[in-house]
């Protein structure tokens, strides 16, 4: 039997499907993150079915019952829309998220998605659905995906589910996929009767339109020499380097074309030594106007808007960390902010932000484009700060263009996130170990933290673990400022 989940996985990689029938024991488990993606597409979905009132859900687990109960369902012209219904044609078997009974008796097919927008891979996974649903029997006038209209304003109390989503009428595009889907079909069946998985090398299809879930076993880590821990650098030089034989940054020659940040990178690691650039680095360095304040923004963006105002996947911004230093070598001082209940966090996240970053003096950040954004969005939504807010964008100064410009080092691995630089150039800083290492952890921490799963004893060690992450960060840019500013007095 093939499920709709495992055709869609034949549909991005044969071996992947052969896997997942035949050795899911290879497959890393979903993590913390992966199953909030999960948990939002199912509040998503819930919300759908407020659109379709007296509809009726197929609660069966085993597939031979849901299926006996959705023709009951169908049989019955009071129920108006059936909610997970299954369906199954010659061994292959889905389950549809809203099968909604017209007036004229003939049946639209809704597929939910938590996304923005249409994407190629919905056109596949509406495709088979139409084909099974229409082959059992089913007289579909439309196949449809609503999907999360972008532009809805949340304007408080309960989420109007007619302007959330939007319906997308996809029937002459998935027909025209039938004769495709049909030839796609026979593959995979013939894949699945193999003795063994197809020989498909690891590939863009490992990560597109998502990250395979046997990634790691078709994937081995790479070594820290490998051209692919350059940055940035494009599949076409890859493949030209490859088909040379060079797979090791140590084998690329000296006069082998690349670009200057490229070859700059390769030239730290053969020599195994930071490279930096010289007097330019105080030249950018000189543009910091003391006190200095080192800012972090901790945010989550739910498809679900909670707060007025908002709109699906807006960020939230929960909390801040500000470090301040007077002048130079000067101690810094620590201000933070954190929102421990399910309150709207953002009147007191700006004030209290505009109260520490004072009036004068740059603020540093790292990917200004991102704190940029929050504050006018914080300003839009609480004009009365905007002017305040404008002023503080007028002294951001952005310390990864800096990095990124100026420094390589070989730990860095290819990477100028701040996750990767400030251990290689600051090594007491770690994030290793750290119960909170990164954003997205520190957004699932929040979340955690604001629901108040735990005892008061767990929501102590979250709020600890969220203060101890979040000042890291600010912490971390300023011993970089420092390291930056003593290698510019040595250059």
């Amino acid at each position: 039997m093939l499920t709709k989940s495992k055709y869609l996985a034949g549909t991005q990689c044969l071996k992947r499907l052969y896997f997942a029938v035949h050795a899911p024991e290879l497959a890393v488990q979903p993590d913390e993150s992966s199953q909030s993606i999960i948990e939002q597409g199912r509040e998503v979905g819930l919300l759908a079915r407020e659109i379709f009132p007296g509809g009726v859900a197929v609660e069966c687990r085993d597939r031979e019952e849901a299926v006996r109960a959705t023709r009951n369902l169908i049989d019955n012209p009071e129920v108006r829309a059936i909610f997970e219904g299954a369906w199954e044609h010659r061994n292959v078997f889905v389950r549809v998220d809203v099968l909604q009974r017209r007036r004229d008796k003939r049946w639209r097919l809704i597929e939910v998605k938590s996304t923005t927008d249409v994407k190629d891979h919905h056109l596949d996974d509406i495709a088979i659905q139409h084909r099974v649903v229409t082959r059992s029997g089913v007289d579909l006038a439309a196949s449809c995906l609503a999907h999360v209209d972008r532009n809805y304003v949340y304007q408080g109390g309960s989420i109007d589910p007619h302007r959330f989503f939007k319906i997308r009428n996809l029937t002459r595009q998935v027909e025209r996929l039938q004769h495709e889907l049909t030839v796609r079909l026979r593959s995979e069946f013939r894949v699945l009767a193999m003795p063994e998985a197809p020989n498909i090398p690891a590939g863009r299809q490992c990560s597109d339109p998502f990250t395979c879930e046997f990634f790691d076993h078709c994937n081995p880590p790479l070594p820290h020499d490998h051209i692919l821990r350059l940055p940035r650098i494009h599949a076409a030089t890859v493949a030209k380097l490859v088909g040379l034989g060079i797979q090791s940054i140590h084998q690329i020659p000296e006069n082998y074309p690349l670009t200057e940040r490229l070859r700059r990178a390769c030239t730290s690691v053969q020599l195994r030594k930071p490279w930096y650039s010289g007097p330019e680095i105080g030249e950018e360095l000189s543009k910091l106007k003391y006190p200095l304040y080192f800012a972090d923004f901790e945010t989550v963006n739910p498809a679900l808007p909670r707060f007025a105002e908002m709109r699906p996947y807006d960020q939230i911004p929960f909390q801040w960390s500000v470090h301040v230093q007077r002048e130079p070598g000067a101690t810094p001082e620590h201000f933070e902010f954190l929102a421990t209940d399910k309150s709207d966090p953002r009147p007191v996240f700006i004030s209290t932000l505009c109260d520490a970053l004072g009036d004068r003096g740059s603020i540093v950040v790292y990917h200004q484009q991102f704190e940029s954004q929050r504050l006018s969005e914080l300003a839009s939504w609480l004009p009365e700060f905007s002017g305040r807010v404008a002023k503080i964008q007028c002294r951001l100064w952005d310390l990864l263009p800096t990095v990124r410009d100026h420094v390589y080092h070989p730990a860095f691995a290819g990477s100028y996130s701040l996750k990767s630089v400030l251990p290689a150039l600051v090594p007491e800083l770690t994030y290793e170990g750290m119960e909170v290492g990164d954003g997205q952890a520190a957004g699932l921490a929040w979340e955690s933290l604001v629901r108040g799963t735990g005892d008061g004893i767990d929501s102590d060690r979250i709020r600890k673990a969220l203060l101890d992450y979040c000042g890291q960060d600010t912490l971390g840019m300023v011993r970089l400022v420092e390291k930056l500013q003593q290698v510019s007095a040595q250059l």
